[in-house]
């Protein structure tokens, strides 16, 4: 067989491989199913199962990459990811980098990725592609099969390279792109189509061994309440109908966060009136209590968010489409042997009351205090990850690939290390204990 017809039937043998793998259409994936709202706009839609997260994935002192596409550039959710990471969970020691870049492919980052990425040694990842790769247009099986051959080499590479993997579906979109030729298509076509992208990264990731981040069926049903709830013009995937806003990129933070296995327990303080006394755990230490007042110190941060409920800029809105705080900003207050029916909790500037049962049963200061004592601090450390990530996207998108990087792709890397590091050393130096109090009284 000469060089040509090995080459032709290499090519159709590994099709035919390829197309095994992939749905013949839309709706032909296997069970078990995603429950479905009753609602009509659900009704196409045949999704996969998405796998349970077993476990913390998370290991000490790991080195995420946070890779994706224009929205992992617009560092948003990798920016809520690395916060959190740094404040919630700090004795995890978790460092990130961002590494979105604009209308970028698998097969984009696939060939970049040693260049830009595997030099710097992470040892966990997580993956945002299919948006651009669905082309903002009905599905298609040869374009499915480029699409999970390159999403599958990705990550095999990272696997290689010694890195955990967190794999990501693509999110949903609001709308027809203005932007794209998608124009013959509707909106119902390109959610189908990512959809069975979603049930194409599940099968991935179950044959690879890796974490699954559901992006699209969260933002997709958040998308629907959302409206509903707040009105027609909330948009949970962007105004454009692709890039999402804060929402939005709360939900996509979401979907990764909770597929790391983290369990949202950020620790609790338990005042018991009867006996005079109060304990902190998980990061907060009492450091004295006197007439229903707690003065504590402490070194974990809950994640704190401000901003209208109704606004899809706001994280605080997106914590009410997904059981955010519920999930993995769970900050426990218990107070307990009062002889009053309710009691007023003071936190920092603001005030609430319970009942002495909703008080025994504990409740979720991260939840019900939009600003409190913490908010302050959060923001410094915030603002410095902002920074950081912000250094990152000129660092690879910039000088890696620009001139610099083109004279001496080393010397660049040296450089730019240098200069990003003390963005770095600034996070850890804005990350510093709070001192703050709690005190309880009774309510009239």
């Amino acid at each position: 067989m000469n060089q040509a017809l090995r080459f032709l039937f290499c090519l159709v043998a590994s099709c035919v491989c390829l197309r095994a793998q992939v749905p013949a259409n839309p709706s032909d994936v296997k069970g078990p199913f995603e429950q479905k709202p009753a609602d009509a706009v659900f009704a196409r839609f045949q999704l996969t199962q998405a796998p349970k997260p077993e476990g913390l994935l998370l290991k000490q002192g790991d080195r995420l990459a946070i890779i994706g596409d224009s929205i992992t550039e617009q560092k948003m959710y990798s920016r809520i990811i690395e916060t959190y990471l740094t404040v919630c969970v700090p004795d995890l020691r978790v460092t990130a980098r961002q590494y979105g870049w604009s209308g970028e492919t698998a097969e984009g980052f696939l060939r970049r990725m040693t260049n830009d990425c595997l030099r710097f040694s992470p040892t966990i990842a997580t993956l945002c592609y299919g948006m651009n790769d669905h082309r903002y247009r009905t599905y298609d099986t040869t374009n499915a099969m480029w699409y999970r051959n390159n999403y599958s080499g990705v990550v095999r590479a990272l696997k290689d390279a010694g890195a955990r993997v967190v794999l990501g579906s693509p999110g949903c979109v609001g709308k027809v792109p203005s932007w794209t030729k998608s124009s013959p298509y509707t909106l119902g076509d390109l959610n189908l189509n990512l959809a069975t992208f979603r049930n194409i990264d599940i099968d991935i990731a179950q044959k690879e061994g890796t974490g699954f981040a559901d992006v699209f069926w969260p933002m997709l049903k958040a998308g629907q309440e959302a409206q509903q709830r707040y009105g027609a013009d909330y948009a949970v995937p962007g105004k454009d109908g692709v890039h999402p806003g804060w929402a939005g990129q709360l939900i996509m933070a979401y979907s990764f966060l909770n597929a790391m296995g983290l369990d949202g327990d950020l620790g609790s303080i338990v005042i018991d009136l009867a006996a005079g006394k109060a304990d902190g755990k998980g990061g907060h230490v009492v450091t004295g209590f006197a007439n229903g007042t707690a003065a504590i110190r402490s070194s974990r941060y809950p994640f704190c968010a401000e901003g209208a409920l109704e606004k899809d800029d706001s994280i605080r809105s997106g914590m009410t489409l997904v059981p955010f705080n519920q999930n993995l900003n769970r900050l426990k207050l218990v107070v307990k042997g009062g002889t009053a029916a309710n009691y007023k909790v003071t936190w920092g500037a603001d005030s609430k009351s319970y009942s002495s049962a909703q008080l025994a049963n504990g409740v979720n200061l991260a939840d019900e205090f939009a600003r409190n004592p913490f908010t302050d601090a959060f923001k410094k450390v915030d603002d410095a990850v902002a920074k950081k990530q912000a250094y990152e996207t000129r660092q690879i998108k910039t000088l890696f690939h620009g001139e610099e990087g083109r004279a001496d792709m080393e010397a660049t890397a040296a450089l730019t290390e240098k200069a990003r590091q003390p963005l770095a050393d600034a996070i850890g130096k804005a990350f510093v204990p709070v001192e703050h109090q709690l005190k309880i009284e009774a309510a009239n």
